[in-house]
């Protein structure tokens, strides 16, 4: 696989990462379990800025790897998060732990494209939601990452002013 497309891709999946980082750090105690949304059919439990930022961080580990079958986080997480109708984990997790499982995922993110060859692009991936190959699974995995990220970011805004800036490329080291 060409070099260049590879650096193209990681640069801006890791940017869409490190504002999630930044988003994930700016976000005071007082905000941690404030809701994103409120609808008369969503439980507001899963739209608490910690639960969004962890299922972000979830999804973006699970697609990492192109499958369901066989995926498991790092403890304390669990497969809770694919059942969509399902509970919530246990307990909230704190920000420590989520900028932890960041900087685990980014380090995947990196290597996973670095490794990538024309074979690996083209490998069909299969989910809930539909049939893709593994190329179009990664270009969907950072407009997830990043979709999220907005929401949160944009919660911060309204609520506390400015956030942190969009991040254009990635840093050559998570701050």
């Amino acid at each position: 696989m060409d070099q260049n497309l590879k650096t193209s891709i990681w640069k801006q999946f890791g940017a869409a990462i490190d504002y999630l980082e930044d988003t994930i750090t700016a976000c005071p105690e007082s905000f941690w379990q404030a809701s994103l949304w409120l609808t008369p059919t969503a439980r507001p439990e899963f739209s608490q800025f910690w639960y969004v930022a962890y299922h972000t961080l979830f999804w973006l580990d699970l697609y990492l790897t192109g499958a369901e079958e066989g995926f498991l986080p790092p403890a304390p997480f669990t497969l809770i998060e694919q059942d969509e109708h399902g509970p919530l984990p246990e307990r909230v997790y704190t920000q420590a732990e989520l900028l932890g499982y960041l900087v685990t995922c980014r380090q995947r993110c990196q290597t996973t494209i670095e490794s990538l060859t024309d074979e690996a692009l083209q490998r069909h991936c299969v989910f809930g939601w539909g049939e893709c190959s593994f190329l179009e699974l990664l270009l969907y995995n950072l407009r997830h990452v990043h979709g999220h990220t907005s929401q949160l970011n944009m919660l911060l805004g309204q609520h506390l002013g400015p956030q942190p800036d969009y991040v254009t490329r990635a840093r050559e080291e998570s701050a």
